[in-house]
Parts: C-alpha cells; sequence; structure tokens
C-alpha cells in the first residue's frame, strides 16, 4: 500500500511531536505546519492525503485555512479533522459546517485519532452496500460519483466535503429509504469511531444550504433520520 501523508497543523511544538511520533509509528509520512500560511503552502507543495488541523493557530486560524482548501478546487476532496481544544457545541457546528469532515476535542487518545484519520482515508477506497456508482439525476441535479462531483444545471460543481458527499450519495442511491442517523453515521465516518449523531444533522443542514432549493429533497423523518425523496417538499 503507497504510503500516506498527514498534514499536522499545530502550534504546540510538544504536541506537534507527539504527533508526529504516533502516526509515522503507524506507517504514515508527516509534513507539518506551525502556521495557518504554512499550512496552505505546506498543502500546495506537498499533496497531502488528509490534514490534522488545530483551530488556534498564529497568521490564519484553522477556520480560515479550511475555508481556503475548501475553497481551492485543487483540494476538492481533501479529508480535514479539526483537533482543537474548542468544545462548545458551536464551536463543533462551526467546524463541520465551514468543512471539516470530522471535529476532535483536545486531549485526543492517539489510538482513537489513528482510527479517525484511517476512517477518513478508507471512504473513497471501500464500497457500501448501500451506495452505488451509478449516475444519480434528479431534476437539473446530477450526482455522478465517479467525478465525485454534484452539480445543478449548468451551474459549477456544488463545493461538497467529502463527508458531505457520501451523505447525499448515500441519501439519494436509495430514494425513499429513511436512513437513521446511526446507519449515516456508518456510512460517511466508518463503523466503529465515536461521534454523536448531532455530527450527521450539522452536515445534512449544511448540504441542504449548498443544494439551495433542491435541499427540500431531503427530508427530516422526525426521530429516525433522513430521506431524499424525487418530489420536494414545497
Amino acid at each position: 500500500m503507497m504510503q500516506k501523508t498527514i498534514l499536522l497543523v499545530e502550534d504546540d511544538a510538544d504536541l506537534l511531536e507527539i504527533l508526529r511520533l504516533t502516526f509515522e509509528m503507524e506507517g504514515f509520512r508527516c509534513v507539518m505546519a506551525t502556521d495557518g500560511e504554512m499550512a496552505l503552502d505546506k498543502a500546495r507543495r506537498h499533496a497531502p492525503d488528509i490534514v490534522i488541523l488545530d483551530l488556534m493557530i498564529p497568521k490564519l486560524d484553522g477556520i480560515e485555512v479550511c475555508r481556503r482548501l475548501r475553497a481551492d478546487g485543487a483540494f476538492h476532496g481533501l479529508p480535514i479533522l479539526m483537533l482543537t481544544a474548542k468544545s462548545e457545541e458551536s464551536d463543533v457546528v462551526l467546524g463541520l459546517g465551514i468543512g471539516a469532515d470530522d471535529y476532535v476535542v483536545k486531549p485526543a487518545r492517539p489510538r482513537e485519532l489513528v482510527a479517525r484519520v484511517r476512517n477518513l482515508l478508507r471512504r473513497g477506497n471501500t464500497k457500501d452496500p448501500v451506495v452505488t456508482d451509478k449516475i444519480i439525476s434528479v431534476g437539473d441535479m446530477v450526482v455522478d460519483p465517479i467525478r465525485f462531483e454534484v452539480r445543478i444545471g449548468e451551474d459549477d460543481p456544488v463545493q461538497l466535503t467529502p463527508t458531505e458527499f457520501k451523505l447525499l450519495q448515500t441519501l439519494t442511491g436509495r430514494p425513499g429509504r429513511v436512513f437513521r442517523r446511526a446507519e449515516l453515521l456508518d456510512a460517511t465516518v466508518g463503523a466503529g469511531v465515536i461521534v454523536t449523531e448531532r455530527n450527521i444533522d450539522t452536515h445534512v443542514k449544511s448540504v441542504r444550504k449548498k443544494l439551495g432549493d433542491f435541499g427540500r429533497y431531503i427530508e427530516t423523518v422526525r426521530g429516525v433520520g433522513y430521506r431524499f425523496t424525487d418530489k420536494a417538499n414545497v
């Protein structure tokens, strides 16, 4: 298996060294940055497979780094895991809402962190029995798993994070089926990783917003989960 590269963005020198040693022992190649501007430069020069990003870093904070990566087509599909001391629910919602695929509060246990990284990297390499590679069309919206993009009419592709794309792909792959939040967590994050169902709600909210009028096709089934319907609510 080809060695995967992790971009570690952290301004605490001791923690950065712990992260480096942890992931190098697991067979990863580590590239390190201690501020936001350096993080963007290292991302462009090293094309990492995944980014572990602290929020409170100098020059450009983690939120702005995440925004800029998500706005750059060169990093479409790049998994981003936020590792931060900010634990308020509003911080988690903001981090996931602007494009992070996972959010871990410090102090993080090394084994759990490695498991989360492996699950994020595995998403593009595994087949979920619910998800297919077929192109799905609903009106003017096209979900193309081969190109890993969503288009609405003649507009530019909708900028979805890997987690958001997998979520939409799962829902549109079986229109009308109700997916429990736990199922969507397994499909988008991976089984065995500890995250809250609130994460799925936040990702659904973000996908709806990005899809504009087509966001109404994702229905909430109260007390259960979500489904994609071929007829939007009005």
